[in-house]
């Protein structure tokens, strides 16, 4: 390991560590201020943002990256504007800092308050999409958390180019110096550095492939919000509309097939599934999905037959697997045998089979007559989102502002001892 990264990363924990002192003092008007800065700063830049972005994106396209990879590094007007608004939007939403989530008074005469306090520092290491850089430092500031974010090599340039922007910009409307900072380089060796660096940084948070998350939750000291897959399901209950039904699943598989809300494997009762099957394999197989499934599925529409990996596989494209089942407890066993506790739907009109597949899967979101692209911050009305956490401490489902906070006990009295005082 190279003592001059490790110097260079520790001084970077070191120095977030004192904003985020400083960042806890900030009002929210002073913090909504500096947010809409930001925002105007990003719009200033762009053609700095674009100039860099194109250098990433002429060094993607060197070295191969697909079309789709190249796509999700991109950025435009529109796109800048997108992530300025962004901003303008988190700076709208209410500040979760002070709330008071509990208060009362014991008979001594001691009160007690639970109040909303920001984590802290943390830590962000992500891959791709630059936007993600405006997203969590953003997020992170309007709760009072200084961030320390590590990007990946394909968006080094455009990622600099934003966060330099964003710290520019709040400087000029009073945010502390430091309260944003990017690793400025990719080595493997520095996400190890983060994710050891337990003395300066409160949290670690992973956006990525399952290798890298792996990495991370292996090395951190730490605690780690993360999701590892997003397998998600959806069942169609014999009391399902099965128009409906047809067209939840097609906009969950093809609406975008590489996200983690995106369905990968579909369930049928078998007492509709000789009338369902073929409709809606005709309309996904239109939009060129290609599908997979269990014996009974392949003798009602004839296709490939689906191995055992496949019901544990985050296709994130246009593949999807179809399991018929016997009933509503086959289907909710297989949910949490084979899912990622992530995002799972029913489509029925059975209010208690509904009812029962929302508290029996084990998920962090479950619906019912929804499409599992719902399952986002925005959609939510979080604004921006920092992930879509799987696990079930600290933060569950998708992560706003909320899921940045601790929470604090404030206790105030006139005196009062535990013991005799002599």
């Amino acid at each position: 390991m190279s003592e001059a990264l490790r110097q260079t990363i520790h001084q970077m924990g070191q120095q977030a560590r004192a904003a985020a002192h400083r960042l806890a003092l900030l009002p929210s008007e002073a913090k909504n201020r500096i947010l809409h800065a930001m925002a105007g700063e990003l719009r200033l830049r762009a053609p700095e943002l674009i100039a860099a972005n194109t250098v990433d994106l002429e060094a993607g396209e060197a070295k191969g990256l697909s079309k789709a990879m190249l796509d999700r590094l991109k950025l435009d007007d529109a796109r800048i504007e997108a992530m300025a608004a962004g901003i303008d939007q988190v700076a709208s939403l209410p500040d979760p800092v002070g709330e008071v989530l509990d208060s009362w008074t014991r008979p001594n005469g001691i009160r007690i308050e639970q109040i909303r306090v920001p984590i802290g520092t943390i830590g962000i290491i992500y891959e791709s999409r630059p936007n993600v850089t405006a997203d969590a430092a953003v997020l992170c500031f309007k709760t009072g958390n200084a961030t320390i974010l590590r990007g990946g090599s394909e968006a080094l340039h455009s990622n600099q180019a934003i966060a330099n922007a964003l710290q520019a910009g709040g400087e000029h409307a009073g945010l502390p110096e430091h309260a944003i900072q990017l690793i400025p380089f990719t080595d493997r060796e520095s996400v190890g550095i983060l994710a050891g660096m337990d003395k300066w940084l409160d949290l670690i948070i992973p956006r990525g492939g399952k290798g890298l998350i792996e990495t991370v939750v292996s090395l951190a000291r730490m605690p780690v919000i993360k999701h590892y897959d997003g397998i998600c399901h959806l069942y169609i209950d014999p009391a399902a509309d099965l128009d409906m039904g047809v067209h939840l699943t097609v906009d969950a598989k093809t609406h975008k097939p590489g996200v983690c809300n995106a369905l990968e494997t579909l369930l049928v009762h078998e007492t509709i599934a000789p009338t369902f099957l073929p409709k809606v394999a005709e309309t996904l197989r239109a939009k060129g999905v290609e599908l997979r499934g269990c014996a009974r599925t392949a003798a009602i529409i004839g296709v490939a037959h689906a191995t055992e990996e496949d019901w544990s596989t985050e296709y994130l494209d246009l593949i999807l697997s179809i399991k018929v089942v016997a009933s509503l407890d086959e289907a909710v066993a297989h949910i949490n045998k084979y899912g990622s506790h992530h995002s799972d739907c029913i489509v029925t009109a059975d209010q208690i089979a509904a009812e029962r597949f929302l508290s029996e899967v084990d998920s962090a979101c479950v619906f019912h007559n929804v499409s599992t692209r719902f399952a986002d911050g925005g959609e939510f009305g979080f604004g921006a989102e920092i992930g879509i956490s799987t696990d079930k401490l600290h933060a569950r489902g998708p992560m706003g502002l909320r899921e940045l906070t601790s929470y604090q006990y404030r206790i105030r009295g006139e005196g009062q001892t535990r013991g005799r005082i002599e």
